[in-house]
């Protein structure tokens, strides 16, 4: 499949935004200007100003010459490229790859994408329409190059279309500014003569090369397709990405579920072809008034079944405000990871963590409750006991060591030691009692110490002696001692943890 490019050229950018801001201003000459060198500078002008024979470069007092009454207004710094992310952005909802083009357009690469709407000129004529609707004058072009797309949107009617390897005719009757060269050179060639393309393609490279220089000859192979362009789209596309356009705006949430069931089965086709599932997932709805509505799942395990994957999807649809309509929904598995054929065998296995069953349970819980709801630890190369456990990025993690089992371990360890009051015999006996949260404990039962040492690798501090204890309504917990024992010194003790 050849690839397809269209570009868009914003005539008065700023000026328009201005009038979508400043309604009144839209019969109005004038222009945006900025201090230079001590006097103030056109950037920009309206059409009515430039009927006026008013353009930028002019001086405001010049320009203000030709017309009396010119409204001049402040230049905004910057403007025109966030006015450009802003429409490229927007522009996401008729491909995936668009990029700006400063200071007054933007290139889309819309390979595989213009069948959607029906065909190549009523996919284009679409976003012009769109864009004017907005309150933009824009034009055009669409080509098998970017830069032969960029010279008919400037240099065409307006809304041209060049048939796929038709290019290089198409080129041959627009001036050497269509290629888009530095204005030294488009001086240089209008000197000698050389006012259309076709004056100077056929030339000797040798020659064009000698007198113009290798951009000129790079931007010539550009257009006409011997050499490719680099694009650098706002939002890279993900590669594991769905896309379904509405012909009418979707309002309803029956629509929008068949909608993510179509991406659903497409997406997870694609997944079980390759081998791979997906661990979380991005549903967009694009609206007609160009807010972007958007929900969010993930999983434990890599799955592509679309049932469950809907399922996790369910409980969320709700929050989807489709006001004037959705026009076009995006799926997007923004993780993705091995699913291999052998894991199908899950589905008749029962119980444990290989079991896809426990899995999907752990998904749907999490859907509901919340992502940090539901955790599973596993053992690190710690001795420190804050440092012996770490979270686990999914069921498939396997511990690099295992769980400690000759020494007794809490199953719930505070993330920080919490001071308690404790009577103590000495030197090295366990406790007889101690009071925490207000509460007395008398001590039935005790083991210890163990001794601690800090891993003086990574912090410095005293060691811990850890004891377990019994209370007398057989409630069991895990205290320590900070550092040695001293007759002349207060004790420090801390609970640290809680047995079943």
């Amino acid at each position: 499949m050849s690839r397809r490019f269209v570009t868009i050229w914003f005539r008065h950018l700023l000026t328009d935004w201005f009038t979508r801001r400043q309604p009144q201003l839209r019969n109005t000459p004038f222009v945006l200007a900025a201090p230079d060198h001590g006097r103030m500078k056109v950037t920009a002008a309206n059409a009515a100003a430039q009927a006026h024979g008013i353009n930028a470069d002019m001086s405001v007092a010049d320009a203000r010459a030709l017309f009396t009454t010119l409204q001049v207004l402040d230049e905004v710094p910057e403007l025109p490229v966030r006015l450009l992310t802003s429409l490229g952005h927007w522009c996401i909802r008729f491909t995936p790859v668009t990029a700006i083009d400063p200071p007054d357009g933007l290139i889309l690469d819309i390979s595989g994408c213009a069948h959607l709407w029906g065909g190549e000129a009523l996919y284009l004529q679409d976003i012009l329409s769109r864009l004017k609707n907005f309150g933009y004058d824009v034009g055009g072009g669409m080509a098998d190059t970017i830069g032969a797309a960029w010279a008919i949107a400037r240099y065409g009617q307006g809304a041209d279309i060049i048939p796929t390897g038709e290019q290089t005719n198409c080129l041959l009757s627009l001036p050497p500014a269509a290629l888009r060269l530095e204005l030294t050179v488009v001086e240089r060639l209008q000197k000698l003569g050389l006012y259309q393309v076709e004056n100077f393609i056929g030339m000797p490279r040798a020659a064009l090369r000698r007198r113009f220089g290798q951009p000129m000859l790079r931007r010539l192979d550009q257009a006409i397709g011997l050499e490719e362009e680099a694009l650098e789209p706002l939002q890279p596309p993900e590669p594991y990405q769905e896309r379904l356009p509405s012909m009418e705006p979707i309002m309803t949430s029956t629509g929008i579920e068949i909608a993510l069931q179509r991406l659903l089965e497409a997406l997870c086709q694609r997944l079980s072809t390759e081998g791979k599932g997906l661990r979380t997932c991005v549903f967009k709805c694009y609206r007609v008034d160009a807010n972007i509505q958007q929900i969010e799942i993930g999983t434990n395990r890599a799955s592509h079944n679309p049932v469950h994957l809907f399922k996790l999807f369910d409980g969320k649809i709700s929050t989807i405000e489709p006001a004037l309509g959705i026009e076009l929904f995006v799926l997007e598995a923004a993780k993705v990871e091995d699913a291999l054929p052998s894991q199908e065998t899950l589905w008749v296995a029962k119980g444990g963590l290989e079991d896809v069953i426990v899995a999907e349970l752990l998904d749907r819980l999490t859907g509901k409750m919340g992502p940090d709801t539901i955790q599973r630890y596993l053992p690190d190369q710690h001795h420190w006991p804050e440092r012996s456990i770490k979270s686990a990025t999914s069921l498939k993690e396997k511990p690099a060591i295992d769980w400690r089992t000759d020494r007794p371990r809490p199953i719930q360890l505070l993330s920080k030691p919490e001071a308690v009051e404790v009577s103590a015999p000495i030197p090295d006996y366990p406790p007889m009692l101690f009071r925490y949260k207000g509460e007395l404990h008398r001590i039935k039962k005790a083991d210890g110490p163990e001794r601690i040492e800090r891993e003086w690798w990574l912090e410095g501090g005293e060691h811990r002696d850890y004891y377990s204890v019994e209370d007398e309504e057989g409630r069991r917990y895990w205290l320590f001692r900070l550092g040695h024992y001293d007759a002349n010194k207060p004790q420090h003790w801390f609970i640290h943890g809680f047995f079943a």
